[in-house]
Order: structure tokens, then sequence, then C-alpha cells
């Protein structure tokens, strides 16, 4: 089937021409503001939708990759193939006594505001976790000692030929920065958050403090992808590559952070071939000097590795 004949499908499934578009530059999609062109990128407003377009993809042997607010993932300059989905147009998020239940395309910031809203503990750590609800269950986003499994109750997620699941805490096997929705290629739509009523004045009060520790410790002030490495086992990634040396070395437009060694920041105009560049020769540096590997937390994805 023709690109066209692709695109007018999809305009079919979603009604709006203006949530599916051609060739679209990703890097208004990404927080380090790179990545190359989606042959169609498509931004569904239902899991209806969602269902529809997996099961045409499926049908037309067509690859889909699935992305949130972009704050943990780097996409190659060669772009991506196949369909795009985004998600962020499905944001809802509501109250069920003391639950929160919350749609992929929410960012988990807003999610720790709102119960805090309705005087709710346990999602203070998400205060600052750039990323989307989506992207907490996948990677079992966490900061500052708190995990998402630590209060995500169930998820309701759809299998890559469009069928819709309800996983509840102990089939989503969350571990760190790994789920079953990872491993198992599905598609997060929606999160339950199981919380207990607190102190609306110490719970803003702590998320004020984690707040104030992220700006103190963390380059805010450029595009970045968040904590770049995996927390090695025994150690701590920013530290070793602190001690390797290796803050402000840049490659193109993208450096080491000299605030964070953990960040990798677009200073210059930096494209996806610069970070990918930049993260295999720190992994190169931190193995010599210490014979620690360091692995990835950030997502790579898309078309050209030649920088691989």
């Amino acid at each position: 089937m023709q690109k066209i004949n692709i695109y007018e499908h999809l305009k079919e499934i979603v009604g709006d021409t203006d949530r599916v578009k051609c060739n679209e530059t990703l890097s208004a999609y990404t927080f380090t503001k790179t990545g190359g062109e989606a042959d169609i990128l498509v931004l569904p407003e239902s899991y209806e939708e969602i269902c529809k377009i997996l099961h045409f993809a499926k049908d037309q042997a067509m690859p889909v990759t699935i992305l949130g607010k972009g704050s943990n993932v780097i996409i190659r300059d060669g772009g991506i193939r196949g369909i795009v989905i985004n998600l962020l147009h499905l944001d809802a998020i509501r109250l069920e006594g003391n639950s929160v239940v919350a749609q992929c395309g929410a960012a988990i910031i807003d999610v720790s505001r709102f119960a805090l809203a309705h005087g709710l503990t346990g999602l203070e750590f998400a205060c600052g976790i750039p990323g989307s609800v989506g992207g907490a269950l996948f990677m079992n986003a966490g900061a500052y000692g708190g995990e998402t499994s630590d209060v995500l109750d169930q998820a309701v997620v759809a299998d890559l030929s469009g069928h819709l699941l309800n996983l509840s805490r102990e089939k989503l096997s969350m571990g760190y920065r790994s789920s079953a929705i990872s491993e198992n290629e599905y598609i997060a739509l929606e999160g339950t958050f199981s919380l207990c009523p607190g102190d609306k004045a110490e719970i803003k009060e702590k998320m004020e403090h984690l707040t104030y520790l992220r700006e103190l410790k963390q380059p805010l002030e450029y595009p970045s992808c968040g904590s770049v490495f995996k927390r090695p086992p025994g150690y701590y990634a920013g530290k070793l590559i602190q001690d390797s040396g290796l803050q402000g070395v840049r490659i193109g437009g993208v450096e080491v952070s000299t605030k964070h060694a953990g960040f990798m920041v677009n200073v210059d105009h930096g494209t996806a071939t610069d970070y990918i560049m930049l993260i295999h020769y720190v992994q190169k540096k931190v193995k010599e000097k210490f014979d620690v590997d360091l692995h990835t937390e950030v997502r790579i994805i898309g078309e050209d590795t030649s920088a691989e």
C-alpha cells in the first residue's frame, strides 16, 4: 500500500487531517531537540483509535513506533520508518477514591501535582521527572528514592495487534528501569496509582525540596535526554564519568554536562549522531579506567546507525 493510501486510511481512523502528518521532523517531539523524519506521524485521541491504528499496521505489515513526551529517547538522524504513534493527546487524569488514574500522555509531573491537590501522598518523588505516564510505566521511572512500581496498582496496555489488556501489579513485573510492558512490547495506555491520604502542607514541602534539589544539580537550562546511563551495580554512573575526567567533553554540539556528569546536553545545535558518538566515547573511557560497563537508560531508536 502506498504512503498516500496509508495516510488516507489513518486520516479516516482519527477523523482529523491535522493529526496525521507525513515526513514529520521529530526533533520537535524530543527533549534533545534532535531526530530525523517519521514517514507518518499520527496523534490518536482515544484507545479505540490506537487499537485501530495498530490493527491496520499489523494488517499492512508496517512497523510501529510509540512516542510519548520524548524525554528519555534519542531518535537517530535518519528518522523512523513506518508509523509513529504519538500519545500526548491522551492526557486525562482522574480521581478514584485514594487512587489517581492517569492516561499515558499525561506528564508524570502533572500527576504528582494532581495528587498534591487532593491531599494524596506517594507520588512526591515524581515531581521532577519530565516524562509521560506511559514512559514511567514502560521503564519504571524513578527519582530520589522512589519508583513508579512503589505506587502503581494496575495498568491498561495494548499489544501490537491492537488488543487491550489489564495488567495487575504482579503481572507488570517491574524492576530497575524495566517492566513487563517493555519486555513484551506492550503500549502503556493508563496507570492507576494507589496513594494514601496525607497532609497537603507536608506533601507540598517535600515536592518543593525535591524540585530545589533537581534545579540545583541538573542542567535544566539545556536540552537533554535526562540520565543517559543506568546505575551500574555498586556504582553511580555520574561519579564514574566525573572521575574519568569527562565533564565538558564535547562531540559536535553535544557535551557531557559540567553540572551533572550523568547528563549529556545539546549546547550548540547537536545531532542524534553527536549524542550517540559521545555515549560510545564515554562508555569506552569508563571501561578503560574502571573496567565498568555503562548501559544506556535512554532509548535509541530509528534509522542511521553509522555512528554505532
